[in-house]
């Protein structure tokens, strides 16, 4: 959507966003996001100014860079920043509230937890369903009880985002909240349940998570929850994704490495592991980079001594070559552990 931040200059950047058209504006707001450490004050003191600028798109541009910036280095402590973007989480445009409670998440800056969670106990849908990942990212701890309570909205995309959040703050006492909401009317509702109950290893989880697996929009994350709930009886389904067709090249590739990362040493042999390890090896000839690229990142995480011969073949030939720096971290990685073959 916008050019390289690059192609403008810092100071060219704050001139635009103080007097440029309201295209010009945007684009400076999004280019200030990404300056040199020698550049960030400017940076900061313009798009802070650029807040109260009339058009929400350039507030919103604004709010977005402030967390990109303050991301990459401007000092944490101070609260000009913080109190500038909670005064925007009343903003009367949706995506400046939802950008400015992003960039407060990200500053992690304690002033910002009181007005989050305020905005997630009255605020607008587009605002609470922010507001409980924005909650988790300031402090997990002091997340929980008011995390808790919002699992009773009355909306289902605010309760979907509540419960990732329970799950990320990695707190077992929402394990048996999570667990009621298995049932819930919403399917979004009940497949973020499942994945929270995972990141806290409730494998209660695994039936919700093995149905989403042909659910093309949910079965890369399905295939890391069931993968992170460290249940070797999820392989099984798993395997059912290596030879689906109908869903993307990249996920019969995770679905392989998640084989292989649960499957027991006992298993080396059975008939799910060789048919992940020649998924992955396969697909180290794919016609798409990116796909090649998903495999030798997962065989330097999962693989043995049987992949070496497949990586160093790929690594002579021509559709390796942008990708011998990652294949040789992958070579490392697995000579490293030395698995036996």
């Amino acid at each position: 959507m916008f050019p390289a931040s690059r192609k403008i200059t810092t100071a060219a950047a704050v001139r635009d966003l103080r007097t440029g058209s309201p295209k010009s504006k945007t684009l400076a707001a999004h280019a200030l996001g990404d300056v040199g450490a020698d550049d960030r004050e400017a940076a900061r003191t313009a798009l802070v100014a650029a807040l109260d600028d009339d058009r929400a798109e350039v507030r919103a541009e604004a709010a977005a860079s402030l967390g990109n910036l303050e991301a990459g280095g401007v000092d944490p402590d101070d609260a000009a920043v913080t109190a500038a973007l909670v005064y925007r989480l009343d903003d009367g445009h949706p995506q400046v509230r939802q950008n400015a409670a992003i960039a407060l998440g990200t500053l992690r800056h304690p002033a910002g937890f009181t007005a989050l969670a305020q905005a997630l106990r009255g605020g607008p849908v587009d605002l609470r369903f922010q507001a409980a990942t924005s909650l988790c990212e300031i402090d997990p701890i002091a997340a929980f009880d008011p995390l808790l309570v919002a699992l009773g909205d009355s909306d289902a995309q605010v309760v979907a985002a509540v419960a990732l959040s329970l799950g990320a703050t990695g707190d077992g006492r929402a394990a048996a909240h999570l667990a009621r909401l298995l049932d819930h009317g919403d399917a979004a509702v009940r497949f973020d349940a499942a994945y929270a109950l995972a990141q806290l290893g409730d494998r209660r989880a695994r039936a919700q998570l093995v149905g989403a697996l042909g659910d093309r929009e949910r079965t890369w994350d399905a295939i890391g929850a069931l993968e992170d709930l460290a249940d070797p009886g999820a392989i099984g389904a798993l395997a059912t994704v290596l030879a689906n067709q109908k869903l993307a090249p990249e996920l019969p590739v995770r679905a392989a490495a998640a084989i292989l990362a649960l499957a027991p040493v006992t298993d080396a042999d059975s008939l799910h592991v060789r048919a992940a390890r020649a998924t992955l090896t396969h697909a180290l000839a794919h016609r798409k980079l990116p796909v090649r690229g998903l495999a030798i990142e997962q065989l330097g995480r999962v693989g043995g001594p049987w992949a070496v011969v497949a990586l160093e073949d790929l690594d002579r030939r021509w559709r390796g070559r942008d990708l011998r720096p990652a294949i040789a971290d992958a070579l490392a990685a697995i000579g490293t552990r030395g698995e036996p073959a």
